[in-house]
């Protein structure tokens, strides 16, 4: 009789924990891997209308003003440019072919940042490139990820070193660039190196501190992006460099940067952008890096989907030379939305009769900028900014 009462009691219990399960789930969840269950629809109300070839616009040159003009209005509060650069030379070493510098120098009217600055030797004016770095989700350095660290404590140097390794094909582009001639400017972007934060280093305070732009009405992604504005211009001031040879160069969150520079100011005459490019088609879904949060933050424009996708807002450079490249087997960035992008511009830059001044490619890599592409970067760049080479009209990039 006791063997029975519990049986039954058991059957009763695995009932009613069946009744609860199936109770739970026919509950519809609105939220699923923290995406909103209705993001198709979301996407489905995402018509880009300022994009060329959907805008009433069909002046190009007019298109760029105001494709231009709403992107700069989707940055909202951003920081004024300095007063003064007040440059200041902090340390030097001499290496292979050029002049490694630590310097100091107004970015804006709120902030005064170092930076690595590295000169060729020999007779200027040079062309000269702004050098944008990574995430990575490493905040402890930046600009070091591009430029080889000098007169630092050695954990700095072992960070380096080990994110060149991973990243970079063990090589520092900065460097690089530098011993073939160009002038190379690294700043940190807000929250890394030497920009971070007082407490330490905190993967969840990039959050917050997005948050608390936002709290202001402006953006921390945009922030970034002006900054990156003002590094250019400052680099195109220097008189050693030639302001019509200044150009952008970065890989993954500086591939973004890069390529969003170009598209913001004229300063930058050519663009080189590895591994980020794609559409939010294929970047909003359940299983991609993006909808995880956190880090998307850094490059976040508040609004501009309502208007313009990723390469819509970089066919604003056009006709300027660009370069993408992404890999196959990058994770980050579906293959599919990388040629529907490329797609895209390319049918930007044939419509304005300079497709030989775009150059897409798919390479079977992984999220990582290797030491061939480098070298077909670095030919591109000779290409367009070199003196005994092809030269631009330049004030076809212009707007008014």
């Amino acid at each position: 009789m006791k063997h029975r009462i519990t049986h039954l009691f058991l059957t009763l219990l695995a009932s009613a924990s069946c009744s609860l399960t199936a109770r739970a789930d026919s509950i519809p969840h609105e939220v699923i891997n923290n995406m909103p269950a209705f993001y198709r629809q979301m996407k489905q109300q995402l018509t880009y209308p300022l994009a060329w070839g959907r805008s009433t616009e069909k002046d190009f040159a007019r298109w760029r003003v105001q494709a231009r003009n709403k992107l700069m209005e989707c940055m909202q509060n951003i920081q004024p440019a300095p007063k003064t650069y007040d440059l200041e030379v902090t340390d030097r070493e001499q290496r292979e072919g050029y002049e490694a510098r630590k310097i100091r120098f107004n970015l804006s009217e709120w902030s005064r940042v170092p930076a690595y600055l590295l000169v060729p030797e020999g007779k200027g004016p040079f062309p000269a490139i702004v050098l944008l770095h990574d995430h990575g989700a490493r905040f402890s350095i930046g600009k070091e990820k591009m430029v080889r660290p000098f007169h630092v404590a050695p954990e700095v140097i072992k960070d380096a070193e080990q994110w060149v390794a991973q990243c970079y094909d063990g090589r520092y582009v900065g460097d690089y660039l530098a011993r073939h001639g160009y002038v190379v400017l690294a700043v940190d972007a807000l929250f890394w190196g030497e920009r971070g934060r007082k407490e330490g280093i905190s993967y969840d305070g990039q959050q917050a501190l997005a948050s608390n732009f936002l709290q202001m009405g402006a953006s921390w992604g945009a922030f970034i992006n002006v900054d990156d504005m003002r590094s250019a211009e400052f680099l195109a001031s220097l008189p050693f460099v030639d302001k019509e040879r200044v150009a952008s160069l970065g890989f993954s969150m500086g591939a973004y940067r890069s390529w969003m520079l170009a598209a913001m100011t004229d300063v930058v005459r050519a663009s080189a952008a590895v591994c980020w490019m794609n559409t939010t088609e294929y970047l909003m879904t359940l299983t991609n890096n993006q909808n995880k949060g956190g880090s998307a933050y850094a490059m976040l424009i508040p609004g501009l989907r309502r208007y313009l996708d990723y390469p819509h807002v970089a066919a604003i450079a056009c006709p300027k030379p660009a370069l993408f490249f992404n890999g196959t087997q990058d994770k980050l960035f579906p293959t599919e939305g990388v040629e529907d992008a490329y797609r895209h511009l390319h049918t930007v830059w044939k419509s304005q009769g300079v497709s030989d001044r775009l150059v897409t490619k798919l390479w079977d890599e992984k999220h990582f900028f290797n030491r061939e592409m480098q070298q077909e970067t670095l030919e591109f760049f000779d290409r367009w900014l070199k003196p005994s080479k092809k030269r631009l009209d330049s004030s076809a990039f212009d707007i008014q």
